[in-house]
């Protein structure tokens, strides 16, 4: 499936095709569920948010505009829902469960991977949402400025703007490199 073939499913879903739906789901489930889950840190939470979000995808499909790619809609409409999300519960989330390889590092890389891994995360949801959001995106998400710029309904210079201060951030919230 492509960009032609998600306004072609939005067009026959608006006509009465729910099985156009559920393509539209199966394609951009897993996408939707992994920028919650970075965002959130917890699976639980990020699966709650993701079956919100293909719900008011459905429930406002008549708003998509097909001269705009899907996945940036669907994009915003996580984004906003996750930060929705994060607004209503204020509460510490468990860090997501990482599992090493048998043939990975030894336990003390292991373990200091997992804990400098723990500390950005915890940088990153400490930072405001426009600057989580952008972060979020271009790194864990692997989208565009140009992208970025249309899922945040932003110009893509605001966007390089946002990611440069949100990387400024972080390197003041993170102990230097090399440091215990």
């Amino acid at each position: 499936m492509n960009e032609d073939d998600d306004a072609t499913a939005v067009q026959a879903c608006l006509q009465g095709d729910r099985q156009a739906f559920a393509a539209l789901v199966e394609r951009y489930d897993r996408p939707v569920y992994n920028a919650a889950l970075r965002m959130l840190r917890s699976p639980e939470d990020a699966r709650d948010v993701t079956q919100t979000v293909f719900l008011k995808a459905f429930q406002g499909l008549a708003s998509y505009d097909p001269d705009f790619k899907f996945y940036s809609w669907i994009y915003r409409i996580a984004i906003n829902e996750t930060l929705n999300w994060q607004r209503v519960r204020r509460r510490e989330t468990d860090p997501v469960d990482d599992q090493h390889p048998a043939d990975g590092p030894g336990p003390e890389d292991a373990v200091a991977e997992d804990d400098s891994r723990r500390q950005l995360l915890d940088a990153i949801q400490k930072l405001k949402p426009e600057y989580r959001a952008v972060i979020t995106l271009r790194y864990f998400v692997d989208r565009s400025y140009e992208d970025i710029g249309q899922i945040l309904g932003i110009e893509e210079k605001t966007v390089k703007s946002r990611l440069f201060t949100a990387r400024q951030l972080l390197k003041d919230l993170l102990p230097p490199q090399g440091a215990n």
